[in-house]
């Protein structure tokens, strides 16, 4: 599903102040494209993300997936088009205490009513959570709750994915391997996948990159 950002603009208001965050940002992902959205530290990429994802609202301008356009869209049918269509993952993996692996990674699916047996089995299979399905986030390390977060977005089989440092809390040698499982599995999708990071190391195994700089976009 393509990505169509037109004209984004972001602001924010404090102590009298104002801030622009960037101003006039546009690009478009092709169907089936994954790109690294990077910048330093505080430019806006998370917000960006956020906005593409229709999680935040921009100040101005419009996103477009597929053909929703999901900065005008309310709130509860923008919620509805991302069960449907999006998968998310982020730095902090928000796994459900409660729920065992296996249920962490389905929950989102079966809220959809989207659930896929197979496609469930293989991602715990390709995601190297075989022997760890009963347990509970607490019993998993930092490598392996991301494992289950990446399922968990991947299991709807969303056709965009949308990521915010998804190994910003592992170390380098699990976040390369938990990296290269994830882009396997969406270039298997088909899936679009924009993803921010803040390492070249992480950026440069994606075919495409976006650099946020000075409140404007470099490609």
């Amino acid at each position: 599903m393509q990505v169509t950002a037109s004209h984004l603009s972001k602001r924010f208001h404090s102590g009298g102040e104002t801030l622009t965050v960037f101003d006039g940002v546009s690009f478009d992902l092709a169907s089936g494209t994954a790109t690294a959205l990077t910048g330093e530290s505080g430019s806006g990429k998370s917000t960006l993300l956020h906005i593409c994802a229709g999680l935040e609202r921009p100040d101005g301008g419009t996103v477009n997936v597929g053909e929703a356009d999901l900065t005008n869209l309310p709130d509860r049918r923008a919620a509805a088009f991302r069960r449907a269509h999006v998968g998310l993952v982020f730095q902090q993996f928000n796994l459900i205490p409660s729920l065992n692996v296996a249920d962490n990674l389905t929950f989102q699916a079966r809220l959809n009513g989207a659930m896929d047996g197979d496609w469930r089995d293989y991602l715990i299979d390709r995601l190297g959570l075989s022997g760890m399905v009963a347990r509970y986030p607490e019993q998993l390390s930092g490598g392996q709750q991301q494992r289950v977060a990446i399922g968990r977005a991947l299991a709807t089989r969303p056709a965009v994915v949308f990521a915010d440092e998804p190994t910003g809390n592992l170390d380098e040698a699990t976040a390369d391997t938990v990296m290269q499982v994830f882009l396997d599995l969406v270039a298997q999708s088909g899936t679009t996948l924009l993803m921010v990071t803040h390492s070249e190391r992480l950026a440069g195994m994606l075919p495409h990159r976006l650099h946020l700089s000075g409140g404007r976009l470099a490609q």
